[in-house]
């Protein structure tokens, strides 16, 4: 009844994105279309039409599921609405957070979380030293 689907993105379908946009897109899909599927910018790609095509929230009985995986990544990608370099930031920025993740093991989003929590951490004590008043200062 339904053409071939997944649960996600899968890296077979990659080379079916070449033609959907630019020449920006097409060198870089072709480019990402002869590396293996464990290699981090095919993870990177996957990952970037997996959040443009919404697969998280895709299930069997669902119109997108009735399109097939090819299908659905091809209109997900030709309907983003910016320009191929704003596409390609966004293959740019997951390929960070796959190479974060493989790296270390954690994700680059707890990364800036957590340095924005020490950020702030130190902004606040900073604060303090400024405002409190020194004991020299204090009429004697």
């Amino acid at each position: 009844m339904y053409p071939e689907s997944e649960i996600l993105f899968p890296p077979r379908c990659i080379p079916l994105l070449a033609e959907v946009r630019g020449k920006a897109w097409k060198a870089l899909v072709r480019r990402v279309a002869r590396m293996p599927e464990d290699h981090p910018d095919t993870l990177a790609l996957s990952l970037t039409v997996i959040r443009l095509a919404g697969c998280l929230t895709c299930d069997m009985d669902s119109y997108r599921a009735s399109l097939g995986c090819a299908a659905c990544s091809q209109r997900a990608v030709a309907g983003f609405k910016g320009i191929d370099e704003q596409l390609i930031r966004r293959f740019e920025e997951a390929r960070e957070e796959i190479e974060a993740y493989l790296n270390q093991g954690t994700p680059l989003s707890a990364k800036r979380k957590t340095a924005s929590r020490k950020a702030r951490t130190s902004r606040a004590t900073a604060s303090l030293k400024i405002s409190k008043p020194s004991r020299t200062s204090r009429g004697r």
